[in-house]
């Protein structure tokens, strides 16, 4: 028998089961302070992507041992928001439940539940309030800073202690499952983008054949190279392009992100006026584009790309021209090995160990001739474009297991499924 339904009131909410009530967050939870005063604990927590994880309270975060005693300790099923920036970041998941004893920064909200009341219930039904964007309609000021004078407000749409319960443990079994698969699944996907590396790691220095004689490059990164390869300095095969956008002769806007050049609209409103893409480099097909800007902080992106066609770029990165015969996406694959094998990282001086065009010229390639230069190219492309397919497969796999927990756990905490 299908059990009754009918109108929350709650625009966000919708419909609910005949039977729950609705309450406010306040009446069946306390505000939590408790400042780590003396340093009581040392567990220091975390809030990242809606779960509450350990952090190592020694790895020098720029935070000294006393600033610890600010923070608010907390224990197992104390419910924590993180109501920070709540203008700019519109993607994050704002609620944790605590899963042990610990501290955590006192920026977020804690609160403690003080009746009958399930936790980790209210915790899934805050999630499915985060999903659809609720937290972005409140508070008040300039800022839209969200207090606990907010956040007790909010009802809270309850079914008995018992049913709490048993819709807790049914989504936390379908969770873990779904998790489980989500987690073998980037397992997957990391090993592919490692295998990638490899391929054209071993590629760009050893050659096609794996019977080729070898010798030694000399290069400490690459090691032994085919015996019929040469070893050259980029500055006698390249040349840095300095060609800037005059009176905008040029309004396909390209940038740099995870080793790829791809489009961005020239309009997009990142504020800047049109007059500043004069000061943008024009780049053609089979260029190659270097981002030698914040090395110290970032050693995790990717820093070249291969131009596909003609456009702009910001003249903050580096773009360099093939002038003689030479194919110059086998040398944007062999300074993706260099990049991956952390090369850039070693180069540069001064304070903020700025890598300009004066360092990348003086880079040694390891080159074989043009013909099996272009046979590795292409082989690599293939292959690359295989790799990437699978990879957007899986990652897309990966979004879909995502949405379907959204939608299990929205579904069974408004009572829209029953158990």
């Amino acid at each position: 028998m299908t059990r009754q339904m009918k109108d929350s009131g709650i625009d966000w909410f919708g419909t609910m089961p005949d039977s729950w009530s609705i309450n406010k967050i306040s009446q069946y939870f306390k505000h939590h302070k408790q400042k780590n005063i003396g340093m009581q604990e040392t567990n220091l927590l975390s809030l990242s992507y809606g779960k509450i994880k350990r952090r190592d309270i020694n790895s020098g975060d720029g935070l000294l041992p006393e600033s610890f005693e600010g923070y608010n300790i907390v224990d197992i099923d104390d419910v924590v928001l993180r109501m920070t920036d709540l203008q700019n970041d519109h993607n994050s998941l704002r609620q944790g439940i605590v899963n042990e004893k610990g501290i955590l920064t006192s920026a977020y909200i804690t609160i403690r539940k003080r009746n009958e009341v399930d936790s980790k219930f209210v915790y899934y039904q805050l999630f499915a309030f985060d999903i659809v964007k609720g937290y972005y309609g409140m508070g008040s000021g300039v800022r839209q800073g969200v207090t606990y004078s907010d956040i007790c407000k909010l009802p809270l749409v309850l079914p008995k202690l018992i049913e709490q319960n048993a819709i807790v443990s049914l989504i936390d079994e379908k969770i873990s499952t779904i998790d489980s698969i989500i987690g073998e699944t980037k397992e997957s996907i990391e090993e592919l983008k490692k295998y990638k590396q490899s391929i054209i790691t071993e590629a760009v220095t050893r050659g096609l054949n794996p019977n080729a004689p070898l010798k030694d490059s000399h290069i400490d990164w690459i090691g032994q190279i085919p015996e019929k390869w040469s070893i050259n300095s980029i500055s006698q095969y390249f040349t840095q392009v300095k060609d800037k956008n005059k009176n905008l002769v040029e309004t396909n806007l390209l940038s740099l992100s995870y080793g790829k050049l791809k489009r961005k609209n020239i309009n997009g409103g990142d504020g800047l006026l049109p007059e500043s893409f004069e000061g943008y480099n024009i780049i053609n097909y089979k260029d190659i584009v270097l981002r030698m800007t914040d090395l110290q902080n970032d050693h995790t992106s990717l820093r070249q790309g291969f131009v596909e066609e003609k456009g702009i770029i910001t003249s903050a990165y580096i773009t360099m021209r093939p002038q003689l015969k030479i194919n110059s996406k086998f040398v944007y694959y062999q300074l993706y090995a260099f990049d991956i094998n952390k090369g850039y990282y070693g180069m540069g001086s001064g304070v903020r160990q700025g890598v300009t065009y004066n360092d990348i010229k003086q880079l040694k390639l390891a080159l074989p001739q043009i013909e099996e230069q272009n046979e590795i190219a292409d082989s690599l492309d293939k292959l690359s474009a295989d790799i990437e397919s699978l990879i957007s497969e899986k990652s897309e796999l990966v979004v879909e297991y995502e949405n379907y927990k959204k939608s299990i756990i929205f579904e069974y905490v408004t009572g829209k499924k029953e158990v």
